[in-house]
């Protein structure tokens, strides 16, 4: 498609003016002109990535639109936008290419067992409750809170009203008392 050169600046003057009308024109313009550049200079993208791709030049002109100048053509200064993001595209796509490249040469290995299963857990459930029940009531409440019910410091800190300090304290003795506790109860 052929564009004229001053009915796409007059458009672009009459957008910076508030005419969202001509703003509309003008992109209905743009659009088959940005998708033959796109298509053409990147053939060997999916469809997907294409299209992308026009919309971010159609973006980085809406975000620099107030930079044109009315007096001096249109098209050249659009191009020039849209030759710029098809570059940064294109330096975009090497970095990533490099990335997943050096990323290659490492090989994955798994453990024969698989970890966080449910029989890491303590034997004894009854016996672990009657342990959490001797605990003082601070530190009963934040091992409750953290390692029970798995809530983050700050929702612990919300729930039951203390610091996250005075919480990382009390977890850390009640583990402490825990431990020692069954120790006692499996030495009986």
């Amino acid at each position: 498609m052929q564009c004229d050169d001053t009915l796409l600046r007059d458009r672009m003057a009459a957008a910076q003016a508030g005419d969202k009308e001509a703003y509309a024109l003008l992109l209905a313009d743009l659009l088959p002109v940005v998708r033959g550049m796109v298509y053409r200079k990147r053939s060997f993208l999916d469809v997907a990535d294409r299209e992308d791709l026009v919309q971010d030049i159609l973006l980085s002109l809406h975000a620099v639109r107030r930079t044109y100048s009315p007096d001096r053509p249109f098209l050249p200064w659009f191009y020039a936008i849209a030759s710029n993001r098809l570059a940064d595209k294109g330096r975009q796509d090497a970095r990533y290419k490099r990335i997943l490249d050096i990323g290659s040469d490492f090989h994955e290995t798994f453990p024969a067992i698989a970890t966080n299963t449910p029989f890491e857990g303590y034997g004894d459930q009854q016996e672990l409750a009657d342990a959490i029940s001797q605990l003082p009531p601070g530190q009963r409440q934040a091992i409750e809170l953290l390692k029970l019910k798995e809530m983050t410091l700050k929702e612990a800190s919300s729930a039951s009203g203390l610091t996250i300090a005075s919480l990382k304290i009390s977890v850390h003795r009640g583990m402490k008392t825990l431990k020692r506790l069954l120790r006692q109860g499996s030495d009986q």
